[in-house]
């Protein structure tokens, strides 16, 4: 399964809500959908489960547009909204079986499907509870179990982690990767950027309505302004090891976080910036420009530990999807 996004754009009178987002998704990969408020994320979701239809451009399902062909679409397609279900009058069992009917499915096959969402979605135990008595995380987990009934092999979620508690948030990011073992693409926003960092393959950024930048999470780290951030702790204490960070050169910022030291580093090292010599009697250039991080990180250590300090704890910090978000974005509001 392929999903290629072409020139997307949804006007609503002079506002343009989405304004040109172009971007791809396969089978297996989770792609987290990341703006700000009013960005255009739901706008473009709903779009893409044709709820809505666009000003201009169109998105393809392996080839296939979702605007000429909705209806094909939908049976691969499998949307969960932000909004939860508020039905009182009807039981976790019967909700399920209802969609299951609208998407023609009868008799042996309806009932194997229906055991097997549930069983995934552990809802088992909850089938003949209202809709109404359920917890924000149990909701969720049947909105999504509806948007599977189909077997749909593109997954849209709008914000399914708001409002979840911790444990109810790994269990979905658990029922997500099981998913992507499946086969299933999933695009899935978020304003929880800590935990698309754990789940996702990759991201597409947008603000105002614009794509910022597309691609696997390592390809915008390594787009996005280079830093390298360390965490250390030393037996000498906190403030002997501050001082000694303080004094080195390569060392841009350090905090403190509990009794450990976090250090952002120059993506240079400053000591050797500068063109390289000319001297022809030297082989040994006076500087040689940028270095990479491992060597930055390795040089320091080496230096701390030849000072005498006990250092116990040395690692460097992965740089999430926050921090690229906030480096790529301007926080315009629309």
């Amino acid at each position: 399964m392929r999903l290629e996004v072409r020139q997307l754009q949804r006007h609503f009178g002079d506002v343009k809500a989405v304004d040109g987002l172009s971007f791809e998704l396969r089978a297996g990969q989770i792609y987290g959908f990341v703006g700000p408020n009013g960005a255009g994320k739901t706008t473009t979701l709903r779009m893409l489960a044709t709820l809505d239809i666009p000003t201009a451009g169109d998105a393809l399902l392996d080839g296939r547009s979702i605007v000429d062909h909705p209806e094909e679409a939908r049976r691969r397609v499998g949307f969960m909204p932000d909004g939860l279900p508020t039905h009182s009058d009807i039981t976790v069992h019967h909700y399920l079986d209802f969609f299951a009917r609208c998407y023609g499915l009868q008799g042996t096959e309806r009932r194997r499907t229906l055991e097997q969402i549930q069983s995934f979605t552990q809802l088992e135990s909850l089938r003949e509870r209202l809709i109404n008595t359920l917890s924000k995380g149990m909701k969720q987990r049947l909105s999504l179990a509806r948007a599977l009934i189909h077997d749909p092999q593109l997954l849209i979620l709008d914000e399914p982690a708001a409002g979840l508690d911790p444990r109810a948030r790994v269990e979905l990011r658990e029922l997500l990767s099981a998913l992507a073992c499946q086969g299933k693409a999933i695009l899935i926003s978020s304003h929880i950027l800590a935990e698309l960092t754990e789940i996702c393959d990759g991201a597409v950024i947008i603000e105002n309505g614009r794509l910022v930048r597309a691609g696997a999470i390592d390809q915008l780290r390594g787009q996005s302004r280079q830093r390298l951030t360390l965490r250390l702790r030393s037996l000498d204490g906190r403030e002997a090891l501050h001082r000694a960070l303080l004094l080195r050169p390569e060392v841009e910022g350090v905090r403190a976080v509990g009794e450990e030291l976090e250090v952002d580093l120059f993506s240079q090292d400053p000591v050797r910036q500068g063109p390289v010599s000319q001297d022809p009697v030297s082989r040994d250039p006076v500087s040689r420009g940028p270095v990479d991080h491992e060597t930055v990180a390795a040089n320091l250590l080496t230096a701390l530990v030849g000072e005498g300090l006990r250092l116990v704890e040395f690692r460097q910090m992965r740089r999430g999807l926050e921090d690229v978000f906030m480096q790529m974005t301007r926080g315009d509001l629309p």
